[in-house]
């Protein structure tokens, strides 16, 4: 069998996991913890990570900010300003410091930035087209750093628990396994925000590698309650937002909807699992520990029997370090609280800016990867007004501000940043559904829809050449001319920023070895 596929029984198996609530699953795993002896706790600290080393690579951690739904390459790194009208667009171009290069002229921040950072312009997906035109399966294929789907899935099936399905480790999971932080961090090695638990996409799971390499999803931006959300609190929006002024969203008698409780930009630290009355002063006192804790193994019924303590032990272990991570007296990376007004006012008062700035602190603190989830890039329609007013404006300051904060705290040089969508947009403009109308009732907009075939990717910091623009496409921003470049190679470029060498390998549970690298590193980036 070749090393870098895998069979069936090694899938992960939606009953394997535990079916608790996650404020049980981390009180349980907190109470346990402290009913342990020293041996068992070595025990589990022993058996975290492979203890394997770095290979040299200059990053100490990555920043991967995700552009879910797909951003436009003309509206963003690959303008096509000579282009027919409807391949052009509404927008005109910027100058960058790079020079002969331009931008969308929305991103004018980013362009008097371009010497700091690298685009590549042909990313690409080269599964079948009914793959890598789909949110879902193109989630799957960047995330994982692959090619293609396992066998048997489609786009409507990869997002969904499936029995015996052949599941390859997230990127994440991979560089958790491969280049685990130091054991007394408290944290996971990878973390992912703002609001983890309202982004279902497939493609992040652990896979075969198990529990102990999964990342830990977290949730503290404040509710959104925008139609069908979109962009960053308080500038969020939905791209059905009527274009009728007396409609627009308001408190007003003729708004589509309400959003006077949705302008909350201020986060949160994450709920830990600590309500309920279980203070985490009363989780450095032993006693009354050993009552509540056996009511609560109680409750879990068969899990022992169901030979299923392995992945438990491991709840447990870092429901505890998470706890113990935010304690008074520690340096909490959730805490902006900290953080001066300047420093907040850099990275703007927004969902985005604050979401990059608890990056930083997770940086800091020595977390291996942070994934940051930017939402409502899918512009099939209302595309030139949600993008010029919301989304371009907000990226182009959040992302400003956290490059020069890295670069003024000598952190750009230890920290990869990479940014992209699973997708990029078509070529040509055409509303989604000509005589349709969208759910706030008008008649649909034009934009551009699903387009893997071409894509851009920012990368900056650490084993990164700066100020190149790598890759070209032909005149309508459709395809890629010159060589192109597929998620397989995205993650080698990762691992190998990391100094994940290509032989590394990783094994399953029962001990067969499948090889980390699936494709190689983009060596025109490389510094």
């Amino acid at each position: 069998m070749p090393r870098d596929t895998l069979r069936s029984h090694d899938a992960c198996i939606t009953s394997d996991h535990l079916r608790l609530p996650r404020r049980a699953l981390l009180q349980a795993g907190a109470l346990g913890m402290f009913g342990m002896g020293l041996a068992d706790l070595s025990r589990l600290e022993a058996e975290a990570s492979p203890g394997a080393k770095s290979v040299g690579g200059r990053a100490k951690s990555v920043v991967f900010i995700f552009q879910s739904g797909g951003p436009s390459q003309h509206e963003t790194f690959d303008p096509k300003p000579d282009a027919p009208e409807m391949v052009r667009g509404d927008y005109g171009v910027t100058r960058t410091r790079t020079p002969g290069e331009w931008f969308c002229e929305y991103l004018p921040r980013l362009a008097a930035r371009s010497d700091r950072f690298s685009i590549v312009r042909t990313m690409h997906h080269i599964a079948g087209r009914e793959f890598r035109n789909e949110h879902s399966s193109c989630m799957y294929l960047l995330h994982t750093g692959t090619t293609s789907l396992p066998p048997g899935d489609t786009n409507a099936s990869i997002g969904l628990p499936r029995p015996g399905r052949m599941s390859w480790p997230s990127i994440g999971s991979m560089i958790s396994y491969a280049v685990p932080p130091d054991r007394s961090l408290g944290l996971p090695a990878v973390v992912e925000l703002p609001r983890a638990s309202g982004m279902g996409y497939p493609g992040r799971e652990p896979g075969p590698l198990g529990a102990a390499y999964d990342r830990l999803g977290v949730d503290i931006a404040p509710p959104c309650h925008s139609k069908d959300p979109a962009g960053s609190c308080p500038n969020c929006f939905s791209h059905d937002d009527p274009n009728d002024p007396e409609r627009a969203p308001g408190p007003g008698p003729k708004a589509w909807w309400d959003n006077s409780s949705c302008r909350k930009p201020d986060f949160h630290r994450p709920d830990f699992g600590l309500a309920d009355g279980l203070s985490i002063d009363s989780l450095t006192l032993r006693t009354g520990l050993k009552e509540r804790m056996d009511g609560l193994r109680r409750n879990l019924g068969t899990l022992a029997e169901a030979g299923r303590m392995d992945s438990w032990d491991e709840h447990r272990r870092q429901a505890m370090n998470f706890v113990m991570a935010s304690r008074p007296g520690h340096a909490d990376p959730f805490d902006l609280s900290r953080e001066s007004a300047r420093t907040i006012e850099l990275y703007g008062r927004e969902e985005w800016g604050q979401g990059f700035l608890v990056a930083r602190r997770l940086v800091e603190a020595g977390v291996r990867m942070v994934q940051v989830n930017l939402r409502g890039w899918d512009t099939h329609q209302n595309a030139f007004r949600d993008l010029k007013g919301k989304l371009l404006p907000s990226i182009d300051r959040c992302l400003s501000g956290f490059l020069d904060d890295l670069e003024s705290r000598g952190l750009l040089d230890e920290t990869l940043v990479v940014m992209c969508g699973e997708m990029g947009r078509t070529p040509k403009i055409s509303p989604i559904s000509p005589n349709g109308k969208n759910a706030s009732g008008e008649t649909f907009t034009p934009g551009r829809h699903h387009w893997g075939d071409v894509f851009p990717c920012f990368f900056a910091g650490a084993g990164i050449e700066p100020g190149r623009i790598i890759g070209r496409t032909d005149r309508e921003g459709g395809q890629p001319v010159t060589e192109a470049y597929t998620p397989e190679d995205l993650a080698a470029t990762i691992f190998h920023c990391l100094g994940i060498g290509p032989d590394r390998e990783f094994h399953d549970a029962e001990g067969r070895p499948y090889r980390i690298y699936r494709g190689q590193p983009i060596t025109p980036l490389l510094a």
